[in-house]
């Protein structure tokens, strides 16, 4: 159930993965601060293959093309698949499914397709953990590599000799104003400001809202020939709003074969793994993640007094049922606060967090939580207390592996679940947390494997239609 939007509001300050990816890509792609709803002279190309080769047209819904396919001639211009991407695009899916059948024994052997030149994804993991958290590992190193080569991620200068994030992800490109040349193309529409300007507070009435999402694709698809190619289906859009998804329903096009970049990912709400991203919430107060979270490594589970740990309002009926069931039951080791009670306490938010095996992350009004990153930041095994919720990178990580799913019905079995888990599990899931926290980094500029880069990973497989696990 999306929350309304005078509740929401926060999410324009605090919530920040709009930040992560709509103010990066307004740096790199447009301009810094433009996220208006204005159509720009072309939609933003994002994407683009090392050759001057035009894209294919293939959806990332739609089956891959054969060698020989081209699509006809439209009007408003020239349309037709170009062979040489396709192709390209083909021996990407045969690589990842080499890699695949391989898996891990391979990762780092020099095989003539991992080289030991790639130990930034391995280095210093124990293999087993790998496996564990990994879907499959050798299958995202792969397609990963497979991305860095083919999308060209590049910031607009690479950094300083000896900088961080160096390598192919520092110093390959991400942008083409070729729209003949993209791969995918950017629809940089910003949900947050239509409600901010279309929405009038107390109405509930979101007709102004879809009528703008509809203009706006009706003006991309009349002046430009690439959105009719696949009728929108190698386009994507970016929302952290809850009314995100519902934002989608202005066009049929866009609703149904477009790529929704989203937080608010219900699968009770039409959200679809396969063709949608999941994008993860970060809160970032300043720009950054909070200090404590940043501040040393955060201690061992055995050194942890307590079990488990939540404070939040009561944002929707599955807070109000855990409040209801466990606020102030247990303070000294499962301490359950209600909005602004735990700051009566010894400890700060995030030192509580940094002091329990377990952190409860329940949905509030829509199913995802700043939670579930803070966690990971603190070194707590995230407890997902939700129906419904399409985690991030699920197409890549096993979350079973670092992360506790309670259905809300159990909610008042919550602490039997929890004690019922050994130490010597706990702690294999904290390895598993400490392992993964490099997918949920902000960086700026942005580097390998963090968070800027696993979203573009997930429209990347999306593009592909490919799934690492198959």
């Amino acid at each position: 159930m999306a929350r309304p939007p005078e509740c929401s509001r926060r999410g324009a300050s605090v919530r920040a993965t709009l930040l992560i990816l709509t103010v990066v890509l307004s740096i790199v792609i447009i301009a810094a601060g433009n996220n208006s709803v204005d159509v720009p002279s072309r939609p933003i190309e994002l994407l683009t293959p090392p050759s001057s080769s035009p894209a294919s047209p293939t959806p990332a819904q739609l089956p891959s093309v054969s060698a020989g396919h081209t699509t006809k001639r439209k009007a408003g211009g020239d349309t037709s698949t170009p062979l040489s991407v396709e192709r390209e695009l083909d021996a990407a899916r045969a690589a990842i499914r080499r890699a695949a059948r391989r898996r891990r024994r391979d990762l780092g052997h020099g095989d003539g397709n991992v080289s030991t030149a790639d130990s930034w994804f391995d280095a210093g993991v124990d293999s087993a953990l790998l496996a564990s958290v990994y879907r499959n590992p050798a299958a995202f190193h792969r397609s990963y590599r497979e991305m860095e080569r083919r999308f060209k991620l590049e910031l607009l200068a690479p950094p300083a000799q000896g900088g961080r994030g160096g390598g192919v992800a520092a110093s390959a490109g991400v942008r083409t104003l070729d729209p003949a040349r993209a791969h995918v193309f950017f629809l940089p529409f910003s949900v947050a400001q239509m409600v901010r300007y279309a929405y009038q507070p107390g109405t509930y009435d979101k007709t102004p809202l879809l009528g703008l999402v509809a203009d706006y694709v009706r003006v991309v698809a009349s002046r430009h020939p690439f959105w009719n190619r696949s009728s929108g289906a190698d386009h994507f859009m970016l929302s952290c709003h809850d009314w995100g998804p519902e934002a989608s329903m202005g066009h049929p096009e866009l609703h149904a074969n477009g790529i929704r970049a989203l937080c608010n990912a219900n699968t009770s709400e039409r959200f679809r793994p396969g063709q949608d991203v999941s994008v993860p919430e970060i809160n970032l107060y300043d720009g950054g993640m909070p200090r404590q979270l940043t501040a040393a490594a955060p201690p061992p589970a055995s050194a942890r007094p307590f079990l488990a740990f939540f404070a939040g309002g009561r944002h929707g009926y599955v807070r109000d049922q855990l409040l209801r069931h466990w606020k102030g039951r247990d303070m000294s080791t499962f301490p359950v606060f209600e909005h602004g009670e735990h700051d009566q306490g010894r400890l700060d938010y995030y030192s509580y967090m940094r002091r329990a095996r377990f952190c409860l992350c329940p949905s509030g009004y829509e199913v995802a939580s700043p939670r579930v990153v803070e966690a990971v930041h603190a070194g707590c095994v995230p407890v997902i207390v939700s129906d419904g919720y399409a985690l991030p990178f699920a197409d890549v990580l096993r979350w079973e592996a670092f992360s506790v799913a309670v259905p809300v019905a159990d909610i008042p079995r919550l602490r039997e679940v929890l004690e019922g888990i050994t130490a010597a599990e706990v702690e294999r899931m904290m390895q598993g947390v400490r392992l993964v926290k490099r997918h949920f980094t902000v960086h700026q500029p942005p580097e390998r494997l963090d968070v800027f880069h696993m979203i573009l990973h997930s429209v990347w497989l999306r593009r592909l239609n490919f799934r690492l696990d198959q």
